[in-house]
């Protein structure tokens, strides 16, 4: 009798240390009953052990993600992560990289922490094919133009300009993601972005030149090389405005040696998608019959008897 007083004088003591801290809380003796709109309900059981169901439950959710295991990199499981994003995602991004403004940080207001390679695959693939076919676009406007121009179909200017676009858009983020870690152990307040960030950002700042690269067409070269540096400059501004957060906190020199550098392998990379100016073959030298008092005189023939 004794222990069933001090076990309901605890349970009036827990409900009124609770009902201090929630003046408008109704203490119910079962989990069961339901409590009016805009009360908040505090269930005491018998043996003490409110809250027993929340617990139970975040329990069953702990055991659930345990047995969720991540696939490893060698399954299909593990890159399809990266490409599971929808076309207003993908035409958003696009969006953001063709309209970057300062203080507008690409990988924190389009990425989200969810970064793709499904739009940096697309947008490389594109780009190189636009180039290989605009490149012998070129050569038959021109020999129309010039007949003297000799034009043959170079198929290999599409592999030529998939690997290197591929290789500009991976290997690059790959230094410059290794040099911003070697920069967070020298100083703790550089914090980069992760490696599939980088790829993502820089592929979805190639989209700008595949309408550039059609436009190049137009055989007047002040407006290609008009075309030319408007996509230069906002494809290198949305990597400048996106990578300024994370150097800032470095020191002003590397900084700008950073951002000095990721300008000039973009200049780099839009100065060899433009096509070069084409020059007329020269006409093969024709032979010239020499006059005959200049003809060396004829070597006698030995006879033979």
């Amino acid at each position: 009798m004794a222990a069933a007083d001090e076990l309901a004088f605890h349970e009036f003591e827990e409900a009124s240390n609770l009902l201090a801290e929630t003046p408008d809380a109704v203490t119910t003796s079962g989990s069961g009953q339901l409590t009016p709109q805009g009360h908040v309900a505090v269930a005491v059981d018998s043996g003490g052990s409110y809250g027993a169901e929340e617990e139970v439950e975040e329990s069953d959710k702990t055991a659930l993600l345990q047995e969720k295991q991540q696939p490893g990199f060698w399954t299909f499981g593990y890159y399809q992560s990266f490409f599971d994003v929808d076309t207003c995602q993908v035409l958003d991004r696009i969006k953001g990289s063709l309209l970057p403004r300062p203080g507008h940080n690409f990988v924190r207001h389009r990425l989200r922490n969810r970064p793709d390679l499904y739009g940096p695959f697309w947008i490389c693939a594109t780009l190189a094919f636009v180039l290989a076919v605009t490149g012998n676009l070129t050569l038959v406007l021109a020999q129309r133009r010039d007949p003297s121009i000799h034009y043959s179909p170079q198929f290999h200017k599409v592999t030529v300009a998939g690997v290197t676009i591929y290789c500009y858009v991976w290997l690059v983020p790959l230094a410059l993601w290794g040099f911003l870690r070697w920069r967070k152990r020298v100083r703790e307040r550089v914090g980069p972005y992760t490696f599939l960030e980088t790829v993502c950002v820089y592929g979805y700042s190639l989209f700008v030149f595949i309408p550039t690269v059609v436009l190049w067409l137009i055989p007047v070269p002040w407006l290609q090389w008009l075309f030319g540096a408007l996509a230069l400059a906002l494809s290198a501004a949305s990597l400048v405005f996106t990578l300024w957060p994370v150097v800032r906190e470095d020191t002003r020199l590397v900084a700008a040696v950073l951002l000095s550098t990721v300008v000039l392998l973009h200049a780099l990379l839009a100065t060899g998608c433009k096509p070069l100016p084409l020059e007329p073959l020269a006409p093969p030298p024709q032979a010239t019959s020499l006059p005959l008092n200049l003809l060396p005189p004829p070597t006698p023939r030995s006879q033979v008897t």
